[in-house]
């Protein structure tokens, strides 16, 4: 069976990774972005450059996107020159955004009602998980056309698991977010305490993060802590939009968050303070700053 042409939109910190995986596994690749210097790596690379989301949508079998807000989602997916105004009756499109819930249920309706099948499936794993293909995929549509596309899913990622109809992609993001945020507090704390207490922090981590305490942010992230590297793998200004976003689901199915909202506070701060380009890590500078000099 000859692989399916697949179109790209979104060369980020993790979609241009996630777009180079899809070559290496043998896909022709179109690929578009606002900044065409963005993909420029991409189409050196063998990608096809396409000059807007309508003509990618035309020559593609699968379309994935992988933007910033939901503002974007919405902007790359609806009116004339979007993508179900364009795409093919029997396509494929994916929005591996981690965007809104709703947002994912109203484009799974229109694109039901062009003969197009939608999935939403926002990942997990930050720039080192997209770069190695071994990304956490939440993916959210029909099961019935699941197997079919589950092979591009394999090209960037290793858990990929259908969670349920569309808009459970995301809802499942919001899970994940969510217990990120109060976790991203306890391990800045934990590393702060340890330097307090005149431990060496790299030491304390080779203890703690094989014990109950450890998670992927103790093991991946505090390393970067402790070096003072805040580079993104994940933008501080994408994590607030999505504890936005976890924050009024849970308020509409009336869940008490109060640990996320103490995460989305603090990481408010720091964006005020500058941050918003940094990594997610850069939350440990928040307690650098609030902790008195010995």
């Amino acid at each position: 069976m000859t692989k399916q042409t697949i179109g790209f939109i979104g060369a980020g910190v993790m979609g241009k990774s996630m777009a180079r995986n899809l070559m290496k596994a043998g896909y022709e690749l179109n690929v578009f972005t606002r900044t065409k210097e963005k993909a420029e790596g991409l189409v050196a690379e063998g990608a096809n450059w396409k000059q807007s989301v309508a003509a990618l949508a035309e020559h593609s079998d699968v379309i994935l996107t992988i933007v910033g807000y939901p503002s974007d989602v919405e902007e790359v997916y609806f009116g004339g020159d979007g993508i179900l105004g364009n795409a093919k009756s029997g396509s494929y499109i994916i929005d591996m955004t981690t965007s809104s819930p709703d947002l994912a249920q109203e484009i799974a309706s229109k694109a039901e009602a062009k003969g197009i099948h939608a999935y939403d499936a926002p990942v997990s794993g930050g720039d080192v998980g997209a770069k190695n293909a071994k990304l956490t995929i939440m993916v959210g549509g029909s099961e019935e056309k699941f197997d079919e596309i589950l092979p591009v899913f394999q090209a960037m990622g290793e858990n990929i698991v259908l969670q349920g109809e569309a808009g459970a992609g995301q809802h499942t993001k919001m899970s994940n977010q969510i217990a990120i945020a109060s976790g991203m507090l306890g391990v800045c704390e934990a590393i702060t305490y340890a330097e307090k207490a005149g431990l060496d922090p790299k030491k304390v981590l080779s203890s703690i993060q094989f014990g109950a305490a450890g998670s992927w942010s103790l093991s991946n992230l505090g390393p970067r802590m402790i070096d003072g590297d805040f580079d993104p793998g994940f933008y501080v200004k994408h994590f607030i939009k999505d504890m936005k976003i976890a924050i009024d689901s849970a308020e509409n199915m009336q869940i008490p968050v109060p640990g996320l909202k103490l995460a989305k506070q603090l990481y408010e701060e720091l964006s005020e303070a500058g941050g918003d380009n940094d990594g997610t890590q850069a939350l440990y500078k928040y307690y650098q700053m609030m902790t008195p000099v010995s």
